[in-house]
């Protein structure tokens, strides 16, 4: 079974550039604290590298 990763929105997106909006918006992440869960795949983890200012993740 694949790994699962739990991510949490902790930092507004507001001033923030418009690809990172755009990427915490893909992500599912739509107000602050908000947690959603994810796959643990290649594509979910650059998502997550380029907003890492923004997000908490957690591995479950």
């Amino acid at each position: 079974m694949a790994k699962q990763l739990s991510v949490t929105l902790v930092k507004s997106v507001i001033g923030q550039k418009p690809k990172n909006r755009a990427t915490v918006r893909s992500l599912g992440l739509r107000r602050l604290n908000q947690t959603v869960v994810h796959e643990d795949t290649p594509e979910i983890r650059g998502m997550l590298h380029k907003v890492q200012h923004l997000v908490e993740v957690e591995e479950k």
